[in-house]
């Protein structure tokens, strides 16, 4: 299974990093097993006994790569925190660079991909209009940047200050304002499984980016609304200055275009809004985010 191959990978790295005096000896891997139906949990347990440097923690029930993600952080109890996933398809070598760029004074190190081209023409397409269309929201989105990246104590206690259940973590980061870099590095393909994030969760991450970060939506609403009725205002202009200086007959099919516009964009504007309502439902109930089933360390 992929997480044995992630396992002896990261904890190779792990020791490389302790003899280059980087990180302390007691530093840990913490993995996270998101409600998973296979027997990951029981190799998660054994890997633990097996080393005292691996932390496992199981959620009762899967709850997204977002909010697992986000418990992982919250048992993290280290000065540096290092986010990756299990796949292991981006560079842990770049992990070193990190860890230096912390010590020379930034809080927050992003790991960006130097290019996709290891992606498909499908992946590779739809990530460009996703960044492309998320910066006319979010201009603080990191381009090629998913969520592979150094935290130090003090930005890590900020982002666990956010209690909001629609997370997008890569929103949230750079919008706590700490002195930050990036290393750049080439993604490696898949060796082994296969991508969890069809196409549906990608769209479902990319309105939660939207909605959890920005209004501009909102706004937008506003400014078609103003637009349409100015239009609409020109048009009835138009329509009384022909019906007094001609004979001409108003026609169906201008009438039902006119119809079909506005209930269009009626109905869009309705869906925005409720979108964000709905949201605002969730958060107000307060539920938690993840429920930890079980935990397991070595004694």
């Amino acid at each position: 299974m992929i997480i044995e191959s992630t396992y002896d990978k990261l904890n190779n790295k792990l020791e490389e990093l302790i003899n280059a005096s980087l990180i302390s000896k007691e530093s840990s891997i913490i993995l996270v097993d998101d409600g998973s139906n296979d027997n990951t949990w029981s190799i998660i347990k054994a890997l633990s006994l097996e080393n005292s440097n691996i932390e496992g923690i199981r959620l009762s029930q899967n709850v997204g790569h977002q909010k697992a993600l986000y418990a992982g952080l919250t048992e993290s109890k280290s000065d540096i925190t290092i986010s990756l996933d299990a796949d292991l398809q981006d560079d842990i070598d770049a992990i070193n660079l990190m860890i230096k760029k912390h010590y020379l004074g930034y809080e927050i190190v992003y790991g960006v991909r130097n290019s996709r081209r290891n992606d498909s023409s499908f992946k590779r397409n739809s990530a460009q209009v996703f960044y492309w269309f998320l910066s006319k929201f979010n201009p603080t989105q990191i381009k090629n940047h998913a969520d592979y990246r150094l935290l130090g104590r003090r930005s890590l206690n900020a982002l666990l200050r956010f209690n909001e259940s629609n997370l997008y973590i890569r929103g949230i980061i750079p919008q706590l304002g700490f002195k930050s870099d990036s290393v750049f590095y080439e993604r490696k393909t898949r060796d082994i499984g296969e991508s969890k994030y069809p196409l549906r969760k990608m769209l479902s991450l990319a309105l939660t980016a939207i909605t959890s970060t920005t209004i501009t939506p909102l706004r937008l609403i506003t400014y078609i609304g103003l637009t349409v009725a100015s239009l609409s205002f020109m048009g009835g202009l138009y329509a009384v200055y022909v019906k007094l200086t001609t004979d001409s007959v108003d026609g169906w099919a201008s009438l039902m275009t006119s119809i079909f516009f506005l209930g269009g964009v009626q109905l869009i504007s309705l869906g925005v809004i409720g979108e964000y309502v709905g949201r605002i439902y969730i958060e107000a109930k307060r539920r938690p985010k993840f429920i930890i089933e079980e935990r397991h360390k070595s004694p």
